[in-house]
């Protein structure tokens, strides 16, 4: 079961508290302001900080 719309809408980075978005292909939220990218596992999101993965770039443009 896909991630729904109301509980993308209340998620923000536990580090910047800011928007984070999702990419289904990738299972991740991203936080394009701190760059990191929060796994989401069985379709719950991890939004623990040890547990983020660094990115390099913005995953903004990138297709979800």
């Amino acid at each position: 079961m896909p991630l729904s719309k109301d509980l993308l809408d209340i998620l923000a980075c536990p580090q910047c508290k800011g928007a984070v978005s999702y990419f289904p292909a990738a299972q991740e939220l991203c936080c394009d302001a701190c760059l990191l990218a929060y796994p989401v596992r069985d379709d719950i999101p991890v939004m623990l900080i040890d547990e983020a993965r660094s990115m390099s770039e913005p995953c903004s443009g990138k297709p979800g």
